[in-house]
């Protein structure tokens, strides 16, 4: 009863939902429904996503090996491998369980060795082919085929962790995106021990409090950006071994940061033999069958969210990441093409029917549910984020509430406010009523992620906010004696748009590696396109280090105002109050706990003991401007300055206000105190 009252009175914050209360009932009904039946047996949904403690390559507790795997269709399993001398042998062969689909094979402690290499070979009725193990928790590809073999991973010297009691703080996640392949300045494909020698501090000290790892799940094709997965078990063994991702995770947790994962659950690379695809010989083991299993825009394969061995399978896949290296959460990618049949493609999501509709996976739904209740179940402090464009009523709002659980999902309307106006309409046409809209456009009841723009944005054949800005600029006129138009107007507008969505979010906030300091160009990862260069797939660390260069002013611009806003925990419990918004003279000002954001987005027109609402008593302090000499500014602001709030009466009412002079495409930032 008390779920059905939480989610009449989430109803009421929202009267459009009103008329489909009873589906949004019948979907948390059977999602829960679905899970107390997975968890009967085993007794809680979290220990029924242990399906890797039981399939895969294993020891026994006797120092034996045990193999097992899910393969309906199969009519012969065996392990090849350095073991067998990469023949078929009867030692090795893999016997179907009486009565079920799986297959098993238990061999002597001497027969496998650590390091050794093995895949499947696999019948089926009317053929046979070379399969990687679906719960192989290490695979390693070959330079020269491009080919995956299985590694037995069973190092004498177990990680030993030392941060095991790390758990998320309370404070409100501001995220650090990034890959750790690129995240070197050399061309090369970068390691997980380099980005925890060199990269980590970097965040540390930027004033980010939780990192989202990308690309981490095994992936055939490097410039996928990781979302093409065929090993949902195995870290990519092109950055390092399980034991250097530890590390890298162990040494976040010393240092304060949360790390979680990029899971992507909502499709799975194409390729037969190194993933999941005809698996056992049938399309339709782990995927739907026919077109519906088929994703034509990524190119990929969509799983079938009603089987129970699937869900056995992704569930598990949840429960491993965190039990096996300790990440604090999940960012789940693609929720919006699992949620509906049509994927999102070319639909604008204008009406709630849609939301109810046939097109939607309802399965997916209830997948998406279970996948959180187990994720909370086993870490309660674990953050989850969903990748959802559509608006999908309740995905961030809490189970108890008839919602699917995420605790945020990701503001994508922000980044594409902040690309409109950059790209497509003039400066002295910016609209900043619709700013202010789309930065504090969320429910109620839900937790949104905000950012000016992702990975996403930065791809090759897009931009980066900062390149949409100054476009080939970037190239030459970046230092500090240099006076370009387009620069100066960029660098401005780079730090408003920023301040202005850290400030403004609802709560969380994620900023993609090296666009805070405005990294130029995009990214391409290497290919046949490019000669195999990783040119444009790295970090240039040391612009942002170049004390000559305005990318350190932007860094430098981002570092404060992170970091004001993590310590004073500004973020927690709190929500941007409007003061001030103005399309004619291009103002927007806004309180948030302590603090008072300005801003004149004003291509020329500075504003001159300009009115802001203030509450009465105390005084304003200023702690800095955009405009600051050492953020890249024309100075023109005296530091320190404090305001005092002038009463007045006006119709009778009270009211009191701080007159202050805001430079054009300027923000202030000042402090309210009561000394």
């Amino acid at each position: 009863m008390g779920v059905l009252c939480a989610e009449r009175a989430r109803l009421l914050d929202d009267p459009y939902l009103l008329p489909y209360a009873d589906q949004i009932r019948s979907r948390s009904e059977r999602a829960f429904a679905r899970g107390d039946s997975f968890a009967r047996g085993p007794g809680s949904l979290a220990e029924f996503a242990c399906a890797h403690e039981y399939y895969g390559l294993h020891r026994t507790a006797s120092g034996r090996w045990v193999f097992r795997e899910w393969a309906p269709n199969a009519s012969a399993i065996w392990l090849v491998g350095d073991f067998s001398g990469w023949e078929l042998r009867d030692a090795f062969k893999l016997s179907r369980i009486a009565g079920r689909d799986v297959w098993e094979g238990e061999f002597p402690a001497e027969a496998i060795s650590h390091g050794q290499f093995y895949r499947l070979e696999m019948q089926w009725p009317g053929g046979r082919g070379e399969r990687i193990p679906a719960y192989a928790r290490r695979v390693v590809q070959d330079p020269s085929t491009l080919l995956f073999s299985a590694q037995v991973w069973d190092p004498p010297q177990k990680y030993e962790w030392r941060n095991p009691g790390y758990r998320v703080p309370s404070t409100t996640p501001v995220i650090y995106e990034a890959h750790v392949g690129m995240a070197q300045e050399e061309e090369k494909v970068g390691t997980y021990a380099e980005f925890r020698d060199n990269v980590l501090p970097r965040i540390a000290d930027a004033g980010y409090n939780t990192i989202q790892l990308m690309a981490v799940m095994e992936h055939p094709y490097y410039g996928s950006f990781g979302y093409h997965v065929s090993t949902f078990f195995a870290c990519s063994s092109r950055f390092g071994t399980p034991e250097d991702l530890k590390s890298l995770v162990d040494t976040a947790h010393g240092m304060g940061l949360n790390v979680i994962m990029d899971i992507v659950h909502s499709h799975a690379v194409k390729n037969e033999r190194d993933g999941l695809s005809l698996f056992d010989g049938t399309p339709y083991q782990y995927f739907h069958d026919g077109m519906r299993g088929w994703h034509t825009a990524w190119d990929s394969r969509c799983f079938d969210y009603g089987k129970t061995d699937v869900l056995h399978f992704l569930l598990s896949n949840c429960r491993y990441w965190l039990d096996e290296f300790r990440f604090d959460g999940f960012r789940f990618d693609g929720v919006t093409s699992m949620l509906y049949l049509h994927h999102g493609l070319g639909v604008d999501f204008t009406d709630y029917s849609q939301y109810f509709d046939s097109s939607v996976d309802e399965d997916a739904w209830l997948y998406l549910h279970m996948a959180n209740r187990v994720i909370h179940e086993l870490r309660p402090d674990a953050i989850t984020i969903a990748e959802d464009v559509s608006g999908m009523p309740g995905a961030a709002a809490p189970q108890s509430d008839c919602g699917m659980g995420f605790d945020y999902r990701m503001a994508m309307g922000v980044p594409e406010c902040w690309f409109k106006l950059a790209r497509d309409i003039r400066d002295e046409d910016w609209s900043i009523g619709y700013l202010w809209h789309e930065l504090t456009n969320r429910r109620p009841d839900e937790q949104t992620v905000n950012y000016v723009e992702s990975h996403d944005q930065a791809l090759v054949g897009g931009k980066t906010f900062f390149f949409q800005l100054v476009d080939s600029s970037v190239y030459w006129g970046m230092g500090r004696d240099q006076h370009d138009m387009r620069i100066e107007r960029g660098v401005a507008l780079h730090k408003l748009a920023r301040l202005a969505t850290i400030a403004a979010a609802g709560p969380a906030y994620l900023n993609f590696m090296g666009n805070e300091f405005g990294h130029p160009e995009w990214i391409d990862f290497p290919r046949e396109g490019n000669g195999y260069s990783c040119h444009y797939a790295r970090r240039q660390w040391s612009l942002r280090d170049d004390p000559n260069l305005l990318f350190k002013c932007l860094g430098d611009f981002d570092a404060r105002v992170v970091g004001e806003i993590v310590s004073r925990r500004l973020l927690d419990g709190t929500a941007p109050s409007l003061a001030y918004v103005s399309d004619e003279d291009k103002i927007l000002a806004f309180s948030r706990g302590r603090l008072l954001f300005v801003f004149n987005f004003h291509s020329s027109r500075s504003a001159v003991d300009h009115a802001v609402v203030a509450p009465p008593g105390g005084k304003f302090k200023l702690l800095f401007s955009s405009d600051d000499v050492e953020f890249g500014g024309q100075g023109r602001i005296a530091s320190p300055q404090e305001f005092f709030p002038i009463e007045e009466v006006r119709d009778g009412e009270k009211s009191a206000a701080i007159k202050l002079y805001i430079p054009c495409r300027t923000a202030l930032v000042l402090e309210r105190s009561m000394d």
